[in-house]
């Protein structure tokens, strides 16, 4: 089986990275900031993997092990922000990061 090269993978995975930051720091959704983070932490992901199958003792099951852990960090990441952002749009009736003021004052 013919595998991309490692370099093609950590230029698609920079690609992915670079998405999701922009993501995070144009977006005014928090929505859209969470899939930023997402898109981010899946570009670790493929980075976890493409250093393990190019790695020389790639049998070892490590890479595959670290990204299971990792994606089910992210899953949990995803509950939780989620769950915030509702609880936020709940308490301001917006989910754009600018427009929320505290509303005790």
């Amino acid at each position: 089986m013919n595998s991309p090269s490692l370099a093609a993978c950590l230029i698609f995975s920079a690609c992915l990275f670079c998405t999701g930051l922009a993501g995070v720091l144009l977006r005014r959704n928090l929505i859209l900031i969470l899939a930023g983070i997402e898109l981010m932490l899946n570009a670790a992901n493929i980075n976890f993997v493409a250093f393990w199958r190019h790695h020389p003792a790639s049998d070892d099951v490590a890479g595959p092990v670290m990204v299971l852990f990792a994606l089910a960090i992210a899953a949990a990441e995803a509950a939780v922000g989620l769950a915030l952002v509702i609880s936020i749009f709940r308490h301001y009736k917006s989910t754009n990061p600018e427009t929320m003021e505290d509303k005790s004052s």
